[in-house]
């Protein structure tokens, strides 16, 4: 039996903010609503556009992970600033404040592997 890995990419962002939020235990529709509503049009304004996000399936539960990548610490410490400042952001730390348990942040850079070939270009159709 012939088990291949389909090839892995190098990230187009050198640096990613790998956030990992627990949301309260029967809060995660709540949560997202808020997230979506309240914080996805300052994200998207100061960070510009996620890379991905994702909620926990196996492992630890109520789990919601969102990726953003950056050129630089520079350029992360300026987006973040910018996000920290924005008017209307104090609306959703103030709405999701009673959902969020716990929060991680790590900053994770991209590591190339010579034998994992980058993936062909997509084509625009």
């Amino acid at each position: 039996m012939n088990l291949q890995m389909p090839p892995l990419s190098t990230p187009a962002k050198p640096l990613v903010d790998h956030r990992i939020y627990t949301i309260a235990l029967r809060k995660m529709p709540e949560f997202l609503e808020v997230f979506n509503r309240l914080a996805m049009p300052v994200l998207l304004q100061t960070l510009g556009h996620p890379l991905g996000f994702y909620t926990s399936l196996v492992g630890p539960q109520n789990q919601f992970v969102h990726l953003w990548g950056y050129d630089s610490l520079a350029d992360y410490e300026q987006r973040c600033a910018a996000r920290d400042n924005h008017p209307d952001f104090a609306a959703y730390l103030a709405a999701s404040g009673h959902l969020i348990t716990a929060q991680e942040t790590r900053l994770i850079r991209a590591t190339a592997l010579p034998s994992v070939p980058p993936l062909p270009a997509v084509r625009a159709t």
